[in-house]
């Protein structure tokens, strides 16, 4: 008999990151993850991922891949 196996998802939170970014929300960001840069408005803060508006795309970026973030203006 199978037992249906139960699947746990686990996520780490920076509360500083988070926090940090809920001060620049909305504004025009750079965001360096470790795939490379994207530039555009921060829409979304999440304690696990952030959207980023670039070029009519969004962009869902996981908090944990993010190297720096630069807030511009």
């Amino acid at each position: 008999m199978n037992q249906p196996q139960q699947t746990t998802y686990v996520s780490s939170v920076d509360p500083y990151v988070y926090q940090t970014l809920q001060g620049v929300r909305t504004k025009q960001i750079v965001v360096e993850t470790v795939r490379g840069s994207v530039t555009g408005k921060l829409i979304t803060v999440r304690p696990d991922h952030i959207v980023v508006e670039s070029g009519g795309s969004s962009f869902f970026i996981r908090t944990a891949q993010i190297v720096w973030v630069i807030p511009k203006g």
